[in-house]
């Protein structure tokens, strides 16, 4: 089992993107049964309110169905239990050695990272009001994870090697 934790600020437009994404993503390759895929914030500003309108609108426009998904925040059981902590900028990086004191680099990486755009953020949607670069961005970032997971040999034949 392959178990991945997506993280933004408040939960509630990148990380449930990104984890309603990367569930169907996996679900479309026949590959969901391998995986656990949640999402967190790093704040408690939003904690128990559901993903926000634009991108509940986005996802639904995708044949996505996210009811039931509310912001949580992110623990340090959940530091120790994820395989993958997928963060969207370099403040939730921050957040996160504040938070814990710092964190694991081998498991915490930024989305972009396994593409060619290493390093960038993807900008978050709550102040830019623009969904649409941001569910491409997610797109680049969660496909070359995906490849990421298949070329290091973690994805075979519908099962899953634990890093």
């Amino acid at each position: 089992m392959i178990k991945v934790l997506f993280v933004c600020h408040g939960n509630i437009c990148r990380s449930p993107m990104a984890e309603f994404l990367f569930k169907k993503l996996v679900k479309d390759k026949g590959q969901e049964k391998i995986f656990e895929i949640a999402s967190a914030a790093t704040s408690r500003e939003e904690i128990g309110n559901p993903v926000y309108p634009p991108a509940k609108a986005l996802l639904k426009r995708l044949g996505i169905d996210c009811r039931g998904k509310t912001a949580r925040q992110i623990t340090r059981d959940d530091m120790d239990y994820y395989d993958f902590i997928i963060v969207m900028d370099n403040n939730n990086l921050r957040n996160l050695e504040f938070m814990f004191g710092g964190y694991r680099e081998d498991k915490v990486h930024k989305c972009l990272d396994f593409s060619s755009r290493m390093g960038s953020d993807i900008a978050d949607p709550w102040y830019t009001d623009d969904f649409e670069t941001t569910y491409k961005d997610l797109q680049e970032g969660l496909n070359a994870f995906y490849d990421t997971l298949e070329d290091n040999g973690m994805i075979q034949s519908g099962s899953a090697k634990r890093k």
